[in-house]
C-alpha cells in the first residue's frame, strides 16, 4: 500500500527497538539519511521487523511517498502480489505518465485483468515499474518498505530488482528485511540499488534480553532463569519472549536439572522436521539433547550404535551442526534441544539419563544423571551429588555446585545427617559465590519457613543479608531475628557482628562503629573456633581503619594476614589480600598494588566467585587508572560493568569506576550519565559510603568536561559526606585537588586553599606523597590566580616530577599541562617589568604525556588549547602583595616563628628548636597573622617566595 508523508508509525513497536538494538538502528538510520538504502537481515525472529518498522516511522518524514509491501509464505506462489501492494493505490496517479505499453502491461499485473506474465510482457512491466518509480520521485523522495524479502513473489522480486539496479540518482531509497540463516543475503543485495548497506542482526546480550523480558512484563524473574531463558532462545528476541510467557503462564518453575517450558508456538517453529527422521534417529538426538556436551562417543556409550549415521541425517536436516572433522555433536539451535527434550515422556527422558549416568566420564555429569533418572529420595544418591557438589566447587564452578546442592536435598530423606535443608544452604552459599543472589535468597527465605535449629536458622539469614548486597537497608528488620536465633552462641554472633559492621558503614555511615562491630566480630569468632569469620572481620576492620587514616590500620592488616589463613577469605573481594591491596594502593606502592590485584582476580575466577571478579576487575581498572594507562583501565571497567549488570552485583561500584575510566580514556557524557547511575545506585541503597564515590567521580567527569560550577557542587557534597563518615585519608577518593582546581576556575582561590590546607595536613600524617603533589598542584593554580607565576611554575615543574617519578602518569599528565597553560598565559599577559617565565610556552610535552596514557578527553583538552591560541587565554586575577617588610614589625619571637614557618617546619619542630610549648607556637602564629592581615601558614610561605624573588 503506499502512505503519505503524514504516516505514523503505531508507537507499541518503538520500545522494544533500543533493547539490544543500538548500533544497528543508528547505522541504518545514518545510511537513510544519506540517501542510501537498507537491508536488514538475520534469522527468524531476531527482530528486524521491529527495527523495519522503527527505521521507515523515522524516515518516513523525509519521504513524499512511502510504498509498503510485506509477504507471507502463504502468498508467495501468487505472482504480482507484492506488486500490487506497492503500486496498487498510486496506479491512478502514475498510470498517466507511462508509455501506452508500459501502462497496459501494469495495469494487467496490478489488476489480474488479461494474462500479463513475465515471459510474455517482460520488458514493458521492467520498464513500467522503473518509470513507474522515477515518476513518484519526480515529485519528491520515495521511500520503498519491504518486509520479509523471502516471501516476495518471484515476479515482484524479479522486477523490484530490476528496478533497484538501474535507479541512478533517483530519490527512491529501499528499506528492506530478509530472513536469512548465514551470509546467504547476498542473492537479496544484488537486487537492490547499488549503495544498499546490510545490516545483520544478532542475537540479544543476556543483559538484553532481561530488560526485553522486563519491559513486556514477564517479571520478576530469577538471573538463573533469565540465564537459561538466553541460554535456550539462543539470544532470540521472539524465542525468548516466548519462553518468558510460558514460564509465566506456568503455575510452577522448573526444577533444578529440568528444561524450560517451551509454548507449542516454538515446538513448532522448531520440529517440524523431526517428522522426517527415524523413530531410532530420534531417540539419538534425545540423548545428545540430554547430555552437557554430547560426542559421538558418549553417544556410542550410551547404546546409540549407529550414531554417525543417524547424527549426519539430522545434519542434512538442519538439526544439527556436526563439525565435519570434530567428535562434538551441536544443535543447529539451543532451542531445538529444549524442544526435543521437553517433547520427550518422563519415561524416556528418564532412560536416557539412566544411560547416561554410566555413559558419561565425568565423575559431575554421571551424578546429575543418575539424580535425573532416580524418583523419590535415595541417600547414595544425595551422597554422591554431594560429592559431586564438592568437586564441582573445587573446580570453580559453583552455579553447578548449587545446581547439584538443590537435587542432593531433594532425594535426601528428612531424618538423613546432614539433613536436606543443610544441603539446600550449601547451595545457596554456592549460588551467592556464582553471583546468583536471588536464588540464594529465594532458597534461605524457604529454609527460614521450617528450620528451628538456631545454626540453621543464622546461616540462612546470613545468606538474606548477603543477596542484599550494599542494600542492606532493606534487611534491617533482619537483625534482631538474627540476633535472637544467635542466643550466647560467640560462634553464631561472630557472624551477625560481623554484618552489623557492614549495616554501620554503609546503612549508617560511621566508620567508628562499623570498626569497633568488626572488632568483636572478630573477638567472638576467635572465642568460637570460627578462623574464616575472624579473619572476615580483621579484614573488615583494617580497610575500615585505613580509610579513615586510623594509626592501627598497618598492624590489623599484619594480623589480618597471620596464618594460619582460609583461602577462601584470601581471596575473597572483603578478605585480607583485597585490604592490604587496599593499604598498598593508598601508599603509592603501584606495582605491589598490580601484581597483588592481578593475582587475586586470577584466584577468584579459578574457583568462579562473580561477586569478586566484578569487585577485583574495578580494583585491577582502578591501579591501571594511577599509572596513567588509561585504556587498559578503561577496558577492564567496563568488564567489570558488564558482569556486574549481568550477575546484578557491584552495579553502582562498577559505574563508578568505569565513569572516571570513561572521563580519562573515553567519553565524557558517557561518564556523567554512569556517575549519576552509580549515585542512584547508592541513594537507593542507602549507601552513603559509595555515595561520596559516586559524586567524587561526577565532579571529576564535569572538570574534563569544562563545567567547574558543576564540579564544584558535586565536590562541595562530597566534602561534607566524608566529613559526616568521619574519612580522613584524602588517598581514598582523591578528590580534593579537583574541587580545588574547579574552585581556582570559577574565582574561589581562598576556598581552594582551605580545601588543600584541610587535606594537607592527613596526607602529611599519613605519607600520601602522590596526594601531597597533587594538592602542590593545586596550590600552584592558587598562587597563579593571586600572580604569583613564578612560584606557581616552580611548584608545577617540581610536582610533575614528583607524579612521574611515583608511577602516576595521568596526574603528571596534568601537571605539564597546567604548566604549559601557566606559561601560555604569561606569554600572552607579561607582567609590568616585560620579562616572561622561563621555558617554551607549548603544549608539546602536555600532548606527548596524554597520548602516552591514551587520555583522549585530556587530549582533546590540550588540542582546543593550541587551537585558541594564547590570545584566548584569560590573564589571572591577582591578590594583593603582602608588604615584603611586614616581617620587620614583628616582635623577635614572632619574627623566628615566622622564619622557621617559612623554611617550612611543622608546628612541634619549631617547639623542639625555640625550646618552647607547641601551645605557644600557635599563639605566636595567631599574633603573626593578625599583625600581617594574613590567614594561615601558607601565606607565610608566599611572603618568602616574595623576598627570594625580589
Amino acid at each position: 500500500m503506499t502512505v503519505r508523508r503524514d504516516f505514523q508509525e503505531p508507537p507499541r513497536s518503538r520500545p522494544d527497538l533500543v533493547i539490544g538494538r543500538e548500533d544497528a538502528f543508528t547505522s541504518a538510520r545514518e545510511q537513510l539519511g544519506r540517501g542510501g538504502s537498507v537491508l536488514l537481515h538475520g534469522p527468524a525472529g531476531i527482530g528486524k521487523s521491529t527495527v523495519l518498522r522503527a527505521l521507515a516511522a523515522d524516515d518516513a518524514g523525509a519521504a513524499r511517498t512511502v510504498l509498503r509491501c510485506s509477504a507471507t509464505e502463504s502468498e508467495s506462489h501468487l505472482p504480482f502480489l507484492a506488486l500490487a501492494d506497492l503500486f496498487g493505490l498510486v496506479l491512478d496517479e502514475i498510470s498517466g505518465r507511462l508509455p501506452a505499453a508500459q501502462r497496459t502491461a501494469l495495469e494487467s499485473a496490478l489488476t489480474g485483468r488479461g494474462e500479463s506474465t513475465l515471459q510474455r510482457d517482460g520488458l514493458a512491466l521492467r520498464l513500467a515499474v522503473l518509470s513507474a518509480l522515477r515518476a513518484l520521485a519526480a515529485k519528491g523522495p520515495v521511500l520503498v518498505v519491504a518486509d520479509d524479502l523471502q516471501w516476495l513473489d518471484a515476479a515482484s522480486a524479479e522486477l523490484l530488482g530490476f528496478a533497484a539496479r538501474r535507479l541512478g540518482d533517483t530519490p527512491v531509497q529501499m528499506l528492506c528485511a530478509v530472513r536469512t540463516e548465514g551470509q546467504e543475503y547476498d542473492r537479496h543485495l544484488r537486487a537492490s540499488p547499488p549503495d544498499t548497506l546490510a545490516v545483520r542482526l544478532g542475537p540479544l546480550s543476556r543483559t538484553q534480553v532481561s530488560a526485553l523480558l522486563d519491559h513486556r512484563g514477564y517479571a520478576p524473574l530469577s538471573r538463573s532463569t533469565i540465564r537459561d531463558i538466553h541460554r535456550t532462545s539462543g539470544g532470540n528476541p521472539l524465542f525468548a519472549l516466548e519462553l518468558g510467557r510460558a514460564l509465566a503462564e506456568s503455575p510452577a518453575r522448573p526444577r533444578p536439572g529440568e528444561p524450560l517450558p517451551v509454548p507449542t508456538s516454538l515446538r513448532a517453529l522448531v520440529l517440524n522436521r523431526l517428522e522426517m527422521l527415524s523413530d531410532e534417529a530420534r531417540r539419538t538426538l534425545l540423548v545428545a539433547s540430554a547430555g552437557a556436551r554430547p560426542t559421538l562417543a558418549l553417544l556410542h556409550a550410551a547404546g546409540r550404535e549407529q550414531a554417525e549415521a543417524e547424527t549426519a541425517q539430522a545434519a542434512a536436516l538442519g538439526l544439527l551442526a556436526t563439525e565435519a572433522e570434530g567428535p562434538a555433536v551441536r544443535f543447529a539451535h539451543p532451542l531445538i534441544s529444549a524442544a526435543l527434550y521437553a517433547e520427550a515422556p518422563a519415561r524416556e527422558r528418564r532412560a536416557v539419563h539412566a544411560a547416561l549416568s554410566t555413559a558419561a566420564s565425568d565423575p559431575i555429569e554421571r551424578a546429575r544423571h543418575l539424580a535425573l533418572a532416580t524418583t523419590g529420595t535415595d541417600p547414595e544418591v544425595a551422597a554422591r551429588l554431594a560429592d559431586a557438589g564438592a568437586l564441582a566447587r573445587d573446580r570453580g564452578a559453583p552455579s553447578v555446585a548449587a545446581s547439584l546442592g538443590l537435587l542432593a536435598a531433594r532425594h535426601t530423606p528428612a531424618d538423613s545427617t546432614p539433613g536436606p535443608d543443610e544441603r539446600r544452604l550449601q547451595a545457596a552459599e554456592d549460588a551467592i559465590t556464582a553471583g546468583e543472589a536471588d536464588l540464594a535468597r529465594d532458597i534461605a527465605r524457604d529454609v527460614l519457613t521450617r528450620a528451628t535449629v538456631p545454626a540453621e536458622r543464622v546461616r540462612a539469614w546470613m545468606v538474606v543479608i548477603e543477596a542484599a548486597g550494599q542494600a542492606l537497608g532493606e534487611v534491617d528488620a533482619v537483625f534482631p531475628q538474627v540476633l535472637a536465633d544467635a542466643g550466647d552462641d560467640p560462634g553464631l554472633l561472630a557472624l551477625v557482628h560481623y554484618q552489623l559492621a557492614w549495616r554501620g558503614l554503609v546503612v549508617e555511615g560511621d566508620f567508628a562503629e562499623a570498626r569497633q562491630e568488626a572488632a568483636h566480630a572478630a573477638e567472638l569468632a576467635a572465642r568460637g573456633g570460627d578462623r574464616r569469620t575472624e579473619l572476615m572481620a580483621l579484614s573488615f576492620q583494617a580497610s575500615t581503619e585505613t580509610l579513615m587514616g586510623h594509626p592501627d590500620a598497618p598492624a590489623t592488616v599484619k594480623r589480618a594476614l597471620r596464618e594460619p589463613q582460609d583461602p577462601y577469605v584470601a581471596c575473597h573481594h572483603n578478605g585480607a589480600g583485597s585490604a592490604r591491596f587496599r593499604w598498598l594502593i593508598m601508599s603509592d606502592q603501584l606495582p605491589e598494588a598490580r601484581t597483588t590485584i592481578t593475582a587475586l582476580l586470577r584466584e577468584v575466577r579459578r574457583r568462579g566467585m562473580v561477586e569478586s571478579e566484578v569487585h577485583f576487575l574495578r580494583f585491577l581498572a582502578e591501579t591501571e587508572l594511577r599509572t596513567g594507562h588509561c585504556g587498559r583501565a578503561l577496558d577492564l571497567a567496563r568488564e567489570s560493568l558488564r558482569l556486574a549488570r549481568d550477575s546484578g552485583i557491584g552495579e553502582g561500584a562498577s559505574a563508578m569506576l568505569t565513569s572516571l575510566a570513561e572521563a580519562s580514556a573515553g567519553d565524557v557524557d558517557q561518564a556523567m550519565a554512569l556517575a549519576r547511575e552509580a549515585a542512584d545506585h547508592a541513594e537507593v541503597d542507602g549507601d552513603q559510603m559509595y555515595l561520596s564515590r559516586a559524586l567524587a567521580a561526577l565532579g571529576y567527569a564535569q572538570l574534563v568536561a569544562g563545567d567547574p560550577t558543576g564540579a564544584v557542587r558535586s565536590l562541595r557534597r562530597v566534602r561534607e559526606l566524608e566529613q559526616s563518615l568521619g574519612i580522613n585519608d584524602p588517598a581514598r577518593g582523591r578528590w580534593h585537588g579537583d574541587l580545588a582546581e574547579a574552585l581556582v576556575r570559577i574565582g574561589e582561590p581562598g576556598e581552594a586553599q582551605d580545601v588543600i590546607e584541610t587535606a594537607r595536613v592527613h596526607a602529611l600524617r599519613l605519607g600520601r606523597q602522590s596526594v601531597l603533589a597533587v594538592l602542590d598542584r593545586a596550590e600552584a593554580l592558587v598562587r597563579a590566580a593571586h600572580g604569583e607565576h613564578e612560584a606557581a611554575l616552580v611548584r608545577l615543574t617540581s610536582v610533575q616530577d614528583r607524579l612521574g617519578r611515583l608511577g602516576y602518569g595521568l596526574e603528571e599528565a596534568r601537571a605539564a599541562f597546567a604548566l604549559a597553560r601557566l606559561r601560555t598565559q604569561t606569554a600572552a599577559f607579561p607582567r609590568a617589568g616585560g620579562t616572561r617565565l622561563p621555558g617554551p610556552a607549548s603544549y608539546d610535552e602536555a600532548a606527548r604525556l596524554f597520548r602516552r596514557c591514551r587520555a583522549l578527553p585530556w587530549l582533546r583538552q590540550v588540542d582546543a588549547a593550541v587551537a585558541a591560541g594564547p590570545a584566548a587565554v584569560e590573564p589571572a586575577s591577582v591578590a594583593p602583595p603582602v608588604a615584603l617588610d611586614a616581617l620587620e614589625g614583628l616582635a623577635s619571637m614572632e619574627r623566628q616563628v615566622a622564619s622557621l614557618v617559612m623554611e617550612g617546619a611543622t608546628n612541634r619542630e619549631i617547639a623542639a628548636r625555640l625550646f618552647i610549648s607547641v601551645k605557644t607556637v600557635e599563639a605566636t602564629l595567631t599574633r603573626v597573622y593578625r599583625k600581617l592581615g594574613i590567614r594561615s601558614r601558607v601565606d607565610i610561605v608566599r611572603l618568602a617566595a616574595g623576598r627570594r624573588t625580589t
